[in-house]
């Protein structure tokens, strides 16, 4: 019966019941008068938990097949059996599948084309349709789903659809071809036409998803290809991993062109003997009919080693090859042997490493041998494009890791694009493959989360789906050593029916997942965010029989993480623990403009996009754009392969070796000594590599004459770089680096001894009722607010040997004053320390004076001006405390010295800084003699060295103009630690009286630090306070902050303690000794001349 439309006539000669009331109706058309109208109709594909994929075909290993062994050989897929349909799509949108133009598929791209609703419309494919303009825009959360939870149901009219159009052509040579339609990755399900007939559906987005297209084309001739993608189905449930919630065709779409008799799938496994010497080459290979199979195997030479032909019938076979000592693939000797199966027009080549992975008494081992991941969770993104990344950023990407000494990938939390996988073979890297994976937004909404989809038997096939989908496509790449069932999904019987399912095809490698907390369904233990502490306590635990992984740590928010290197040592201490990966390789941020064209890089909010979890998806060591950040920067020297411990017996630098297969014969070594005070150019030496030191092994170099190099604060640096070309990068490039202390520096009271007596005495006068001036006849002039309690002019003269010349401009634009807030870190903001220094109100602390007094000394004309301030905030009653005493000296000098008391209820937890802080006019750089010349923290130091350093304001804080200011979302950064001295200068003309210097630019301000201070005394130059990096969201806000200021007076902190950084925005805070605590008294001294 027609549910719509008009009723079915009468037979001829008899007039319906309308026109003859008389009748009684009959049954047929009392059932039609009483019929219930459905919309939709039926249950749509993406809302049915019964339907996951319709006529596709099983899944396979990743291949491309070619007309004979030479092309495969080759490696070049132009020369494949293949054809790639990615390019410029005709497009339309609407906010729902069940709107818009559903009949879609029956029209030809050129008819639609000249349609209103579609004119003009087109997408790139690979690529996400909100960042092409399309839809709402992005949407960032990290746990809730951005849409009402009722699994396995997603709502019908908040569904956007994409209906993708294009046509392709074949040729005569197509026929006799299976023509295989594939989509490396749909985002989030989507259905397909050829020619106007409907071929099938499926979804997993991160899955590839194949068709046989083959009854549906014309060949030769023109095919139109319709695809219709939904942005939720059911399996969106499974899809809630911590990144931007985009849609549509983001990776490549091929047709493949099998010819009438061919491979269908090959899996491959190389098993080691129990010596980790000899090896077999199993090989499973399917054949859609019969034919003969020819397999040889060539080393990397291109030397062919092992040949075999076997007459196969149709279905699978087996090929078993002994191969003697092999050389073995590890990350760190990716050796690659090729495999080339072929067959009369058709052939294919496939990469092997022979490699064996194991636990060996409970330790995670290659080889044979432990091995210890120094990885990184690895998110696909552009921030331009999304997931949809161009192969030559992925590229860039794991060359980036690998010069920063990452050997490890998490993909979190799917499979990844194939070319990654081909790559990680390639360069070396040790995967971690994850499934496609990830319902945390269910353990959110209240009641046992895991019951919704986990531990439902309802979702057994679309868990055990997403594991097959995994394990078939990457089965045969020598890089993936652990299979991982997901991400947070809680724990049930789905995941256990994922490991059964992954074991019954592969039992070569292990199988990992975090949510598995007592590894039942796990053969390694996993835990996210653990602190030292906690970690070390597993590591001591006697009863073990699975090591321990850390699958996330470090937490790599904004400016952070702090405390890496405790953790790497750990993971080198106890043989249970096999290390972990960091989070996460990158910001997510997607660059996008202001109304008034400035660009930034957005985060969840920033799109209209509610709800958001803010920039929460800023949390990565390279910025948005894949620079490195300072946080890549540590982790490199954390996980240096080369460590260098100790000088011994005064000429031998003992080292160690922290690769896990390696000697050190591929490196050579440079040494030089720094030291404060030396001036001119260092000399380099080249100091030999003691030949075969084992991994994990120690050894000495001998390097003569170290002990002459005993000027004060002396350095030995130790540079290891690479002997010669590798996959990845140059020779000469630096894979670790060495410093050890000498020599302690020079006090500052031995500094002070030594100074210059003065020739005349400085004149004081009390210039207005609180202002005390102090002037040097040959030196600057100072004015002090004695009301105040601070410095709040500082003059030079012209030159500074002659008296008569005018002063200069007063080079302070704010007053000296102490301080104790800086402005919070990500990692502030997320744990006890920034919530608890707003609750105190540590921001809003400033000097209130008690008392001033001051008086000249007879005998050596300091002037001394003793103050008392309370450093407080309004409505509490806790303060600091401080007495300081300004000695102001014949010799151009200011010495200042201070005694520093808590005081008070509820005083804050921690300082976020102890120091001084003011504005300095016409700044352009600083030079120094500490830890650089990058940003560094008292946690977060290891990665810069100790020298001799000079920067400009550009690097130091960023400008006005295209500087970085610092972090993607505003915070406080720009620090440099462990700083003996440093003197700020200018380069412009205009800076007068400015002392000359042989370096670049005249000295405007220099600082020297008390000896106590050494450890930990720093500075920043930044060109906005700490009140505005703490209102600000956006980098451009700080260069309008700038710019409404006229670009004067740089905010220049001197800090004789700074508070560390941790990873407390989702991990541990920072750890107890990198705290500044707020509870303990300091003794602190500084000079500036």
């Amino acid at each position: 019966m027609s549910s719509q439309g008009n009723p079915p006539s009468a037979p001829p000669g008899q007039a319906t019941s309308a026109d003859a009331p008389g009748v009684p109706p009959t049954g047929q058309e009392r059932a039609q008068a009483r019929q219930t109208h459905v919309f939709p109709p039926s249950t749509p594909d993406w809302n049915d938990l019964d339907v996951i994929h319709r006529n596709t075909l099983p899944p396979r290993a990743q291949f491309f097949l070619y007309e004979n062994r030479e092309h495969a050989r080759s490696r070049r897929v132009s020369r494949s059996k293949s054809q790639l349909l990615s390019g410029e799509w005709l497009f339309h949108h609407s906010a729902s599948p069940l709107a818009g133009p559903t009949d879609f598929h029956q029209h030809n791209p050129d008819d639609l084309a000249l349609k209103q609703e579609w004119r003009g419309q087109t997408v790139r494919v690979p690529g996400m349709w909100q960042l092409q303009g399309y839809g709402k825009g992005p949407q960032y959360t990290n746990i809730n789903f951005p849409f009402p939870v009722d699994p396995p149901r997603v709502p019908i009219d908040d569904n956007e659809c994409g209906r993708y159009v294009t046509s392709f052509q074949l040729v005569p040579e197509d026929t006799r071809h299976q023509l295989r339609l594939r989509f490396e990755g749909v985002d989030s399900a989507f259905t397909v036409w050829v020619n106007h007939h409907e071929v099938g559906y499926s979804q997993g987005s991160r899955n590839p998803s194949e068709f046989d297209i083959t009854p549906f084309v014309n060949c030769p001739g023109t095919n139109y290809l319709h695809v219709e993608v939904y942005q939720r189905c059911n399996g969106t449930y499974l899809e809630d991993q911590d990144q931007w919630w985009l849609s549509g065709i983001f990776r490549d779409v091929w047709l493949h062109k099998f010819p009438a008799t061919h491979f269908e799938d090959i899996h491959v496994q190389t098993l080691l003997d129990d010596h980790y010497r000899d090896a077999t080459l199993h090989v499973d290979v399917k054949l859609n009919s019969g034919a003969d199979v020819v397999l040889s195997l060539l080393d990397a030479d291109g030397t062919e080693i092992a040949n075999k032909t076997k007459k196969v019938e149709k279905g699978s076979t087996t090929f078993e090859i002994p191969v003697k000592n092999p050389h073995k693939w590890t990350a760190e000797t990716p050796y690659l042997y090729e495999l080339v199966i072929s067959m009369p027009g058709c052939a294919l080549a496939e990469r092997v490493g022979f490699r064996r992975t194991e636990l060996i008494d409970g330790v995670f081992s290659v080889n044979g041998k432990p091995v210890k991941l120094r990885g990184v969770n690895r998110h696909e993104h552009h921030p331009d494009y999304g997931r949809a990344v161009p192969y030559d950023f992925l590229k860039a990407d794991l060359f980036l890791m690998k010069q920063h000494n990452i050997n490890a990938i998490r993909t979190s939390h799917y499979i990844n694009d194939y070319r990654l996988y081909e790559l990680a073979d390639e360069l070396g890297l040790w995967i971690l493959d994850e499934c496609d994976l990830e319902c945390h937004g269910l353990l959110a909404v209240g009641g046992n989360g895991s019951a919704f989809t986990s531990d439902n038997p309802d979702w057994e096939e679309a868990y055990i789906d997403r594991a097959r989908q995994m394990v078939m496509r990457d089965f045969n790449r020598p890089s993936v050593i652990l299979w991982s069932l997901g991400n947070e999904s809680g724990y049930g019987r789905n995941h256990a029916a994922m490991y059964k399912f992954i074991k019954s095809i592969d039992k070569t490698r292990l199988i990992h997942y975090e949510g598995d907390w007592n590894a039942h369904s796990a053969d390694i233990l996993s835990r996210m965010y653990f602190s030292i502490g906690d970690t070390e306590a597993y590591a001591k635990d006697r009863n073990w029989d699975k090591p321990l992984v850390l699958c996330e740590y470090a937490h790599a928010m904004g400016n952070g993480p702090g405390a890496l290197k405790e953790y790497i040592d750990l993971y080198y201490k106890y043989p249970r623990l096999m290390g972990g990966f960091v989070w996460e390789w990158a910001n997510h941020g997607l660059r996008t403009k202001t109304k008034d064209g400035r660009e930034y890089m957005g985060y969840g909010g920033d799109f209209g996009d509610e709800p958001n979890d803010y920039n929460f998806v800023m949390d990565g060591l390279c910025l948005s754009n894949h620079t490195p950040g300072p946080g890549l920067i540590e982790y490199k020297k954390a996980i240096e392969p080369v460590q260098t411990l100790g000088v011994e017996d005064g000429d031998k630098v003992r080292i160690i070796n922290r690769y896990d297969f390696v000697t050190l014969d591929h490196l050579e070594c440079w040494w030089w000594v720094v030291s404060d005070g030396a001036v001119g150019p260092v000399t380099v030496e080249k100091v030999k590599i003691p030949q075969g030191i084992k991994p994990h092994t120690e050894a000495l170099l001998s390097i003569p004459n170290l002990g002459k190099h005993r000027a004060a604060d002396s350095h030995l640096n130790l540079k290891f770089v690479l002997r010669e070309t590798t996959s990845w990068w140059e020779p000469g490039h630096s894979v670790a680096t060495g410093q050890i202390q000498l020599t302690k520096p020079t006090t500052l009271r031995l500094l002070q001894s030594i100074a210059v007596p003065p020739a005349q005495h400085p004149k004081v006068e009390l210039t207005d009722t609180t202002i005390l001036t102090i002037t040097n006849p040959h030196g600057p002039r100072w004015k002090f607010d004695l009301a105040l309690g601070a410095l709040i002019s500082w003059q030079r003269r012209t030159p500074p040997s002659n008296p008569s010349e005018s002063l200069s401009p007063n080079i302070l634009t704010s007053p000296l004053l102490f301080d104790l807030y800086r402005a919070q870190t990500d990692n502030d903001r997320g744990c006890s320390f920034g919530r608890n220094w707003r609750d105190r109100r540590l921001h809003q602390a400033k000097p209130h004076l008690l008392q001033s007094t001051w008086h000249q000394e007879d005998a050596t004309a300091t002037v001394i001006i003793t103050t008392k301030t309370r450093l407080a905030p309004s409505a509490l009653n806790w303060a600091l405390e401080i007495t300081a005493t300004y000695h102001f000296t014949a010799n151009h000098q200011l010495t200042i010295r201070a005694h520093a008391k808590p005081t008070g209820h509820l005083l804050p937890r921690a300082w976020g800084r102890l120091g001084l802080v003011t504005s300095l006019k016409g700044c352009d750089g600083a030079r120094w003699f500490g830890r650089g010349p990058g940003e560094a923290y008292r946690d977060r130091k290891m990665s810069q060295a100790v020298g001799r350093w000079e920067v400009g304001v550009e690097e130091l804080g960023g400008t006005g103009g295209t500087g970085s200011l610092g972090y993607e979302f505003p915070q406080e950064y720009g620090n440099r630690t462990d700083v003996r001295w440093v003197e700020f200068f200018s380069t412009s003309s205009a800076a007068q009286g400015a002392q000359k210097q042989s370096e670049t630019g005249r000295r405007l301000l220099r600082a020297r630090y008390g000896a106590a201070a050494f450890e930990g005394a720093g500075f920043s130059v930044l060109p906005v306070t700490a009140r505005e990096l703490d209102e600000a969201r956006h980098p451009y806000e700080l260069r309008e902050r700038w710019k409404e200021r006229g670009g004067e007076g740089r905010v220049v902190h001197l800090d004789w303690m700074h508070h560390g950084l941790g990873t407390g925005s989702c991990g541990p805070e920072t750890l107890p000794e990198y705290t500044l605590h707020a509870g303990r008294e300091y003794e602190v001294e500084i000079v500036l001349d």
